[in-house]
């Protein structure tokens, strides 16, 4: 039977500052900067900083935005490009490393006064979820 050092073990309750950067779509320097203000607290491991994964599921839930919805999938970000052609509107986003992009009624678009630079949440519900191997 395999069994996991004493090490591993101890790095399971734990994520590294660039992948909780990432799952929560913000910076290393956002991360140290919350860090500064007392908002979030790491553990150093040598020259490493590591998030507590329960603390990191805490951040991600008060960064979910609204339970009124069954979509679940929420990606923070910034409108790059708002493209109206008739009836429908293309909506560019970045979202973290991820750029997302929304096709919407023209009217839709109109009503959320999208524009380049705006922050908005791009949300997906989706019945149908491809993976692709890395």
């Amino acid at each position: 039977m395999f069994q996991k050092s004493r090490l591993a073990l101890v790095m399971d309750d734990v994520v590294r500052i660039g992948a909780a950067a990432q799952a929560l779509g913000v910076s290393v320097d956002t991360l140290r900067r919350w860090e500064r203000e007392g908002r979030i607290q790491f553990e150093r491991r040598g020259n490493s900083r590591f998030l507590k994964a329960d603390e990191l599921a805490a951040l991600l839930r008060a960064r979910g935005g609204s339970d009124r919805s069954s979509a679940r999938n929420r990606m923070h970000g910034v409108v790059l490009e708002v493209k109206r052609d008739g009836v429908m509107a293309q909506v560019d986003m970045a979202c973290g490393p991820y750029r997302i992009v929304s096709l919407m009624s023209a009217e839709a678009a109109e009503e959320l006064d999208l524009k380049p630079g705006d922050p908005a949440t791009a949300v997906v519900k989706a019945t149908t979820v491809v993976v692709e191997r890395a």
